[in-house]
Protein backbone atom coordinates (compact mmCIF):
# COMPACT_ATOMS: atom_id res chain seq x y z
CA UNK A 1 0.00 0.00 0.00
CA UNK A 2 1.25 3.33 -0.40
CA UNK A 3 1.30 5.58 2.39
CA UNK A 4 1.23 9.16 2.21
CA UNK A 5 -0.16 12.23 3.96
CA UNK A 6 -3.69 13.86 2.97
CA UNK A 7 -4.36 16.86 3.30
CA UNK A 8 -7.74 16.60 5.80
CA UNK A 9 -9.21 20.33 6.57
CA UNK A 10 -12.50 20.48 4.98
CA UNK A 11 -13.91 16.59 5.68
CA UNK A 12 -12.33 16.91 9.28
CA UNK A 13 -13.76 20.15 10.66
CA UNK A 14 -17.01 19.02 8.87
CA UNK A 15 -18.09 17.02 11.78
CA UNK A 16 -21.28 17.26 13.35
CA UNK A 17 -21.28 18.68 17.14
CA UNK A 18 -21.16 15.70 18.49
CA UNK A 19 -21.04 15.04 22.71
CA UNK A 20 -18.76 16.91 25.07
CA UNK A 21 -15.71 14.79 26.16
CA UNK A 22 -15.84 13.74 30.43
CA UNK A 23 -12.92 14.94 31.99
CA UNK A 24 -12.57 11.13 32.48
CA UNK A 25 -13.58 9.04 28.84
CA UNK A 26 -15.36 6.08 29.14
CA UNK A 27 -13.32 3.39 28.84
CA UNK A 28 -14.70 0.42 26.35
CA UNK A 29 -13.76 -2.44 24.88
CA UNK A 30 -13.72 -0.95 21.35
CA UNK A 31 -15.16 2.38 19.09
CA UNK A 32 -17.19 1.03 16.26
CA UNK A 33 -18.28 4.06 13.91
CA UNK A 34 -20.91 2.30 11.59
CA UNK A 35 -20.90 4.48 8.02
CA UNK A 36 -23.86 4.06 5.96
CA UNK A 37 -24.43 4.73 2.32
CA UNK A 38 -26.90 7.61 1.27
CA UNK A 39 -25.82 8.29 -1.81
CA UNK A 40 -29.24 8.55 -4.50
CA UNK A 41 -27.94 5.00 -5.99
CA UNK A 42 -29.61 3.55 -2.39
CA UNK A 43 -33.69 4.60 -3.06
CA UNK A 44 -35.98 5.01 -0.68
CA UNK A 45 -36.80 1.02 0.15
CA UNK A 46 -33.51 0.02 0.14
CA UNK A 47 -32.60 2.55 2.85
CA UNK A 48 -35.17 1.07 4.88
CA UNK A 49 -33.82 -2.34 4.55
CA UNK A 50 -30.30 -1.13 5.53
CA UNK A 51 -32.05 0.80 8.99
CA UNK A 52 -34.09 -2.66 9.42
CA UNK A 53 -30.64 -4.76 8.82
CA UNK A 54 -28.88 -2.50 11.88
CA UNK A 55 -31.95 -2.22 13.62
CA UNK A 56 -32.36 -6.04 13.90
CA UNK A 57 -28.84 -6.74 14.65
CA UNK A 58 -28.74 -4.62 17.98
CA UNK A 59 -31.67 -6.90 19.50
CA UNK A 60 -29.88 -9.90 18.08
CA UNK A 61 -28.89 -11.72 20.99
CA UNK A 62 -25.40 -13.00 19.25
CA UNK A 63 -24.54 -9.28 18.54
CA UNK A 64 -26.05 -8.64 22.74
CA UNK A 65 -23.59 -11.75 23.56
CA UNK A 66 -20.65 -10.60 21.23
CA UNK A 67 -20.65 -6.98 22.90
CA UNK A 68 -20.99 -8.51 27.06
CA UNK A 69 -17.83 -11.19 25.72
CA UNK A 70 -15.05 -8.30 26.00
CA UNK A 71 -13.19 -7.60 29.62
CA UNK A 72 -15.28 -4.73 29.64
CA UNK A 73 -18.06 -6.23 28.62
CA UNK A 74 -19.41 -2.47 26.66
CA UNK A 75 -18.25 -1.28 23.21
CA UNK A 76 -18.96 2.73 21.93
CA UNK A 77 -21.29 2.95 18.95
CA UNK A 78 -21.68 6.27 16.42
CA UNK A 79 -24.06 5.52 13.52
CA UNK A 80 -22.88 8.21 10.33
CA UNK A 81 -24.18 8.47 6.92
CA UNK A 82 -22.56 9.88 3.87
CA UNK A 83 -23.00 10.50 0.08
CA UNK A 84 -20.75 12.59 -2.18
CA UNK A 85 -17.84 14.74 -0.16
CA UNK A 86 -19.75 17.60 1.14
CA UNK A 87 -22.57 15.19 3.01
CA UNK A 88 -21.76 13.43 5.96
CA UNK A 89 -24.14 13.29 8.96
CA UNK A 90 -24.37 11.98 12.42
CA UNK A 91 -27.93 11.02 12.89
CA UNK A 92 -26.75 8.68 16.14
CA UNK A 93 -23.65 10.01 17.69
CA UNK A 94 -21.82 7.83 20.59
CA UNK A 95 -23.75 5.75 22.52
CA UNK A 96 -22.25 3.41 25.18
CA UNK A 97 -24.33 -0.19 24.00
CA UNK A 98 -23.73 -2.13 27.62
CA UNK A 99 -26.57 -4.68 27.60
CA UNK A 100 -29.94 -5.49 25.91
CA UNK A 101 -31.60 -2.17 26.75
CA UNK A 102 -29.14 -0.11 25.39
CA UNK A 103 -28.76 -2.38 22.21
CA UNK A 104 -32.26 -2.13 22.30
CA UNK A 105 -32.46 2.11 22.06
CA UNK A 106 -30.08 2.08 19.86
CA UNK A 107 -31.91 -0.01 17.47
CA UNK A 108 -35.05 1.90 18.12
CA UNK A 109 -33.30 5.42 16.67
CA UNK A 110 -31.89 3.39 14.02
CA UNK A 111 -35.35 2.15 12.52
CA UNK A 112 -36.85 6.16 13.35
CA UNK A 113 -34.29 7.45 10.67
CA UNK A 114 -35.73 9.32 7.90
CA UNK A 115 -34.83 9.30 4.30
CA UNK A 116 -32.93 11.60 2.63
CA UNK A 117 -30.72 11.06 -0.20
CA UNK A 118 -27.79 12.77 -1.50
CA UNK A 119 -25.84 13.07 -5.13
CA UNK A 120 -22.14 10.92 -5.11
CA UNK A 121 -20.30 8.30 -3.95
CA UNK A 122 -18.04 9.92 -1.85
CA UNK A 123 -15.92 6.85 0.33
CA UNK A 124 -13.15 8.17 1.41
CA UNK A 125 -14.39 11.53 2.31
CA UNK A 126 -16.76 9.04 4.06
CA UNK A 127 -14.09 7.66 6.00
CA UNK A 128 -12.14 10.92 6.99
CA UNK A 129 -15.67 11.76 8.39
CA UNK A 130 -16.28 8.83 10.30
CA UNK A 131 -11.94 9.15 11.58
CA UNK A 132 -12.78 12.59 12.70
CA UNK A 133 -15.92 10.63 14.76
CA UNK A 134 -13.44 8.76 16.69
CA UNK A 135 -11.22 11.82 17.42
CA UNK A 136 -14.52 13.56 18.89
CA UNK A 137 -15.79 10.26 20.71
CA UNK A 138 -16.18 10.25 24.54
CA UNK A 139 -15.08 7.10 24.81
CA UNK A 140 -11.75 5.28 25.08
CA UNK A 141 -10.13 2.23 23.66
CA UNK A 142 -7.29 0.57 21.98
CA UNK A 143 -9.39 -1.28 19.63
CA UNK A 144 -10.64 1.79 16.93
CA UNK A 145 -13.13 0.35 13.94
CA UNK A 146 -14.56 2.17 10.86
CA UNK A 147 -17.25 0.26 9.28
CA UNK A 148 -17.89 1.32 5.34
CA UNK A 149 -21.03 -0.20 3.88
CA UNK A 150 -21.96 0.93 0.43
CA UNK A 151 -23.33 -0.27 -3.34
CA UNK A 152 -20.93 1.93 -5.51
CA UNK A 153 -17.05 2.50 -5.73
CA UNK A 154 -15.78 6.15 -5.24
CA UNK A 155 -16.56 8.88 -7.59
CA UNK A 156 -16.13 12.09 -5.59
CA UNK A 157 -13.45 13.39 -3.21
CA UNK A 158 -10.04 12.07 -1.68
CA UNK A 159 -9.04 9.00 -3.14
CA UNK A 160 -10.82 6.04 -0.45
CA UNK A 161 -7.13 3.88 -0.80
CA UNK A 162 -4.83 7.05 0.07
CA UNK A 163 -7.39 7.59 3.13
CA UNK A 164 -7.07 4.19 4.07
CA UNK A 165 -3.04 4.32 3.98
CA UNK A 166 -3.54 7.12 6.15
CA UNK A 167 -5.80 5.89 9.10
CA UNK A 168 -4.63 2.94 9.20
CA UNK A 169 -1.41 4.10 10.19
CA UNK A 170 -3.32 5.99 13.02
CA UNK A 171 -4.39 2.78 14.45
CA UNK A 172 -7.65 2.43 12.81
CA UNK A 173 -9.15 -1.13 11.58
CA UNK A 174 -11.39 -0.12 8.36
CA UNK A 175 -13.84 -3.05 7.55
CA UNK A 176 -16.22 -3.01 4.47
CA UNK A 177 -19.86 -4.39 3.69
CA UNK A 178 -20.36 -3.55 -0.22
CA UNK A 179 -23.81 -4.39 -1.28
CA UNK A 180 -23.54 -6.40 -4.77
CA UNK A 181 -26.75 -6.03 -7.29
CA UNK A 182 -27.20 -7.27 -10.47
CA UNK A 183 -29.58 -4.07 -11.19
CA UNK A 184 -28.28 -1.35 -13.39
CA UNK A 185 -27.26 1.53 -11.15
CA UNK A 186 -28.26 4.72 -12.72
CA UNK A 187 -28.27 3.19 -16.38
CA UNK A 188 -24.36 1.49 -15.78
CA UNK A 189 -24.37 -2.06 -15.54
CA UNK A 190 -23.97 -3.76 -12.16
CA UNK A 191 -20.80 -3.38 -10.14
CA UNK A 192 -19.84 -7.61 -10.24
CA UNK A 193 -16.53 -6.75 -8.62
CA UNK A 194 -17.21 -4.66 -5.90
CA UNK A 195 -15.93 -6.80 -3.20
CA UNK A 196 -12.67 -6.87 -4.54
CA UNK A 197 -13.01 -2.82 -5.35
CA UNK A 198 -13.38 -2.96 -1.20
CA UNK A 199 -10.25 -4.96 -0.38
CA UNK A 200 -8.30 -3.03 -2.71
CA UNK A 201 -9.45 0.19 -1.64
CA UNK A 202 -11.32 0.26 1.42
CA UNK A 203 -10.34 -2.05 4.18
CA UNK A 204 -7.14 -2.17 5.87
CA UNK A 205 -5.60 -2.60 9.35
CA UNK A 206 -5.55 -5.52 11.98
CA UNK A 207 -8.02 -8.02 11.11
CA UNK A 208 -9.47 -6.14 8.55
CA UNK A 209 -12.14 -7.99 6.52
CA UNK A 210 -15.22 -7.54 3.94
CA UNK A 211 -18.20 -9.19 4.34
CA UNK A 212 -20.49 -8.78 1.05
CA UNK A 213 -24.07 -8.30 0.92
CA UNK A 214 -25.99 -9.65 -1.75
CA UNK A 215 -28.41 -7.59 -2.79
CA UNK A 216 -30.07 -5.29 -0.41
CA UNK A 217 -32.29 -7.68 0.53
CA UNK A 218 -29.25 -10.14 1.80
CA UNK A 219 -28.24 -6.78 4.16
CA UNK A 220 -29.58 -8.01 7.55
CA UNK A 221 -27.52 -11.44 7.16
CA UNK A 222 -24.59 -9.59 6.52
CA UNK A 223 -24.97 -6.89 8.95
CA UNK A 224 -25.13 -9.39 11.36
CA UNK A 225 -22.05 -11.56 10.34
CA UNK A 226 -19.94 -8.41 10.47
CA UNK A 227 -20.82 -7.21 13.71
CA UNK A 228 -20.79 -10.52 15.69
CA UNK A 229 -17.15 -11.00 13.99
CA UNK A 230 -15.80 -7.42 14.35
CA UNK A 231 -16.96 -7.09 17.82
CA UNK A 232 -15.47 -10.49 19.12
CA UNK A 233 -12.70 -9.80 17.27
CA UNK A 234 -12.86 -13.37 15.86
CA UNK A 235 -10.72 -14.45 12.83
CA UNK A 236 -11.97 -15.05 9.40
CA UNK A 237 -13.87 -18.52 9.57
CA UNK A 238 -15.67 -18.20 13.22
CA UNK A 239 -18.50 -16.18 12.91
CA UNK A 240 -21.20 -17.16 15.09
CA UNK A 241 -23.71 -15.75 12.74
Amino acid sequence: MRRRDLLVGTAATAVAPGVAVADEAVEVDMRLVLAVDVSRSVDADEYALQKDGYARAFTDPRIVDAISSGPLRRIGVCYVEWAGAQMQRTPLDWTLADGPKACAEIAARIAALPYDAHRWTGVGAAMLYAAARLEASPFRSKRMVIDVSGDGRNNNGPAADLVRDQLVARGITINGLPIMGDAPNFGSPPDRDLDRWYEENVIGGPGAFVIAAQGFGDFARAVRQKLTREISALPAGLSHA
